[in-house]
C-alpha cells in the first residue's frame, strides 16, 4: 500500500494474522517480550490467542520500556507514562520473540535489543510487528509482520487501545490531523 488514500486495516484482524504466523515459532524455550506501549498491548492479546492453542504451560513473557536505551533520548526525553521493564525469566539461551506495534526506523528495536542483552544472551531474537511502515534507517527489519503500509515521513501511524481494550490504527500527519482506522 502507498500513503495516498490509505484505508487503514482493522487492527484486531491484523492481530489474528500475527497469532497464526507466530504459532509455528513457539517451542519450549520461547518467551514473548513486548515493547511499551503498543508492543505490550499486542503481546497481552497474543498470549490469550496463542495459549488457547497450546496444551503446555503458559508462555513466559516480559515487557521492555526502552526510553533510556534510545539514541535520541536527549531529544525525546522521558514519556509521561514511562514504565519499568519487567523480564521475570532468564534470558540466557532463550528464543525471544520481540513484539512491537509499528516498525519505522529500527531505532526502537535496536534499543530493545541493547536492553535485552543487559539481562543475558538470548539464543535468538525474532522481531514481530503488526505494521511495517517503511523508512528503515538501520540494518534491522521485522521477520514477521501482519501488513506493510508504506507512509511518507510526514505521517505517523499509531496503535490505539480504547477503554474496552480493543485495538485500532490511527494515521496522523505532522500537522496533527488524524485518520482513524476501523475501531472495534
Amino acid at each position: 500500500m502507498t500513503s495516498k488514500n490509505i484505508s487503514l486495516p482493522n487492527a484486531e484482524d491484523l492481530l489474528k494474522t500475527l497469532a497464526q504466523k507466530l504459532q509455528p515459532l513457539l517451542q519450549a524455550n520461547t518467551a514473548l517480550v513486548g515493547i511499551q506501549s503498543g508492543g505490550v498491548w499486542l503481546m497481552q492479546k497474543l498470549l490469550v490467542l496463542l495459549e488457547k492453542d497450546i496444551a503446555a504451560n503458559a508462555i513466559e513473557h516480559g515487557t521492555l520500556d526502552v526510553s533510556f536505551y534510545r539514541d535520541d533520548y536527549e531529544k525525546r526525553g522521558l514519556k509521561a507514562e514511562n514504565r519499568p521493564s519487567q523480564i521475570p525469566f532468564d534470558v540466557e539461551n532463550k528464543h525471544i520473540i520481540l513484539i512491537d506495534d509499528v516498525f519505522y526506523t529500527g531505532r526502537t528495536t535496536r534499543a530493545a535489543m541493547n536492553e535485552l542483552f543487559d539481562y543475558g544472551r538470548p539464543a535468538s531474537i525474532t522481531l514481530v510487528t503488526m505494521v511495517n511502515r517503511g523508512g528503515r534507517e538501520l540494518p534491522i527489519a521485522p521477520q514477521i509482520t501482519a501488513i506493510d503500509i508504506f507512509l511518507d515521513a510526514s505521517q505517523n501511524l499509531q496503535l490505539i487501545q480504547n477503554q474496552n481494550g480493543n485495538l485500532s490504527l490511527e494515521l496522523q500527519s505532522k500537522s496533527g490531523t488524524a485518520n482513524s482506522g476501523n475501531h472495534v
